[in-house]
C-alpha cells in the first residue's frame, strides 16, 4: 500500500454522534463509496491478486477494502446489499482517469415494465431471496473500531424509474398511474425488508441508503407525488432503522429543496448526503438545516476533480470552517470518490481533514 501520512485511529462512536447532530472529538470521514480502481491505487494492486482462489474473492475484496479505509482513517465501511431485481442497462466506454474500460449505463426510455402484463410477467423475487453476503464478509472482515452502515444498491424512486424506464414512467403518471404505483409498492416491500434485516445485524451501525430524487433544478417528479408515494416508504425505512436504535442516513442527488422539511420532519432522516455547488452547497445546507438534520459531504466532485491540490485545500478547509463547529457534519466528497479523481487531491482533502482537528 502507498505510505500514508494520515493518522487517526477508526473509532464508530465519533462517526454515529455526529449522524446524530452531536459534536465528536474530530470531525468523521464519510463516502457513500469508493470506485474500487481508488483502492487499487491506494493498493498498488489489484483489489483481488489473480491468483486467488475462486471460494476466497469476495474476503479478500473486503479485506483490501477494510484495510484501506481503516488506515486513511474511515470511522466506518458502506456495505451495500444487492436487491434480486433485473433491470435493463447499456454499456459505454470509460473514459475515466483510472478507467475500467467499460462501464454500464441506465436507458431512460425504455425498462422491462411498461404494462400490468410486463408487471406479472415480470420476475419478482421475495424477501428471503435477498443476498445478504456482503454484511458477512463486511463484519468478518472489520477492523477494531469501525462499523458498517447498511444499505441496498438503489432506493425506491430509483428502483421504479429503472425498471420501466423514466421516459415510460413519467407517461404511465398520466396514463396509467395505477401501474406506477403497484410497482412502487412491490418495491417498496422489498426495500423494507431488507431495511429491517439490516438493521438487525449487530455489525451495522447505520442504515445509509441511497434515492436519487431530484436534478439540477428541483425534484424528478414532482413533490405532490414524492410525498404521496416514495417519502412514506422513506419513513418506514427510517423507522426499521430508529427501531435498532440505528441512525438513518439519505443519500439523494438533485435539488431536494422543496422536501427537506418532509425529510427532516416527517421521514425522520438524520442525515443527508449527497451535495453539489451548483445546486446547493453544503455550507449553506447547513446553515438552513444543521440544526435538525447532520450534513455528510459536501467537497464538491467536480472541484475535488479539477482543483490544484493547494487550492483544493483551502476550499476544502473552508467547508470545515463552515460546517464543523457545532457537531451534526462529517468530511467527504460530495457523492462519491469516483475513478476520474486524482488520489493525490482525494487524500489532500482527507488530510485537511486531519490537519483541521489537529491532527
Amino acid at each position: 500500500m502507498k505510505s500514508l501520512a494520515l493518522k487517526r485511529e477508526p473509532d464508530s462512536g465519533r462517526f454515529l454522534t455526529a449522524l446524530r447532530g452531536g459534536e465528536p472529538d474530530v470531525v468523521p470521514f464519510i463516502e457513500l463509496k469508493h470506485d474500487p480502481e481508488i483502492f487499487e491505487q491506494l493498493l498498488e494492486g489489484p483489489l483481488v491478486p489473480p491468483n486467488t482462489p475462486s471460494n476466497r474473492v469476495v474476503e479478500v475484496e473486503w479485506r483490501n477494502r477494510i484495510r484501506c479505509l481503516a488506515a486513511l482513517g474511515y470511522d466506518h465501511v458502506r456495505a451495500a446489499c444487492d436487491l434480486p431485481l433485473v433491470r435493463k442497462t447499456r454499456p459505454g466506454v470509460d473514459t475515466a482517469l483510472y478507467s475500467r474500460g467499460a462501464r454500464q449505463w441506465q436507458p431512460e426510455g425504455d425498462g422491462p415494465i411498461q404494462t400490468w402484463e410486463d408487471l406479472e410477467r415480470y420476475p419478482w423475487p421475495r424477501p428471503e431471496d435477498i443476498d445478504y453476503t456482503v454484511l458477512e464478509s463486511a463484519a468478518s472482515n472489520l477492523a477494531d473500531g469501525m462499523t458498517i452502515t447498511a444499505s441496498t444498491h438503489g432506493g425506491v424512486l430509483e428502483w421504479a424509474l429503472w425498471l420501466m424506464g423514466y421516459v415510460p414512467f413519467s407517461y404511465a403518471l398520466y396514463d396509467d398511474p395505477g401501474l406506477v404505483a403497484e410497482v412502487i409498492r412491490r418495491v417498496g416491500e422489498l426495500l423494507l425488508a431488507a431495511a429491517e434485516a439490516m438493521a438487525s445485524e449487530e455489525s451495522v451501525g447505520a442504515l445509509f441508503i441511497g434515492d436519487d430524487m431530484g436534478h439540477k433544478h428541483g425534484t424528478l417528479v414532482s413533490a405532490a407525488f414524492l410525498r404521496e408515494h416514495i417519502l412514506p416508504w422513506h419513513k418506514r425505512l427510517s423507522a426499521a432503522a430508529h427501531a435498532r436504535g440505528k441512525p438513518y442516513v439519505l443519500h439523494s442527488c438533485g435539488n431536494l429543496t422543496e422536501i427537506m422539511d418532509d425529510l427532516i420532519d416527517n421521514v425522520g432522516i438524520d442525515a443527508k448526503h449527497s451535495f453539489e455547488d451548483a445546486i446547493l452547497p453544503v455550507q449553506e445546507a447547513k446553515r438552513r438545516w444543521g440544526s435538525r438534520c447532520a450534513m455528510c459531504g459536501g467537497v464538491d466532485v467536480d472541484k475535488l476533480t479539477r482543483l490544484p491540490e493547494e487550492d483544493l485545500r483551502c476550499y476544502v478547509r473552508n467547508i470545515l470552517e463552515n460546517c464543523a463547529p457545532g457537531g451534526g457534519y462529517l468530511l467527504g466528497s460530495g457523492n462519491s470518490v469516483t475513478n476520474y479523481i486524482p488520489v493525490s487531491n482525494f487524500l489532500a482533502m482527507l488530510d485537511e481533514g486531519i490537519r483541521f482537528c489537529g491532527g
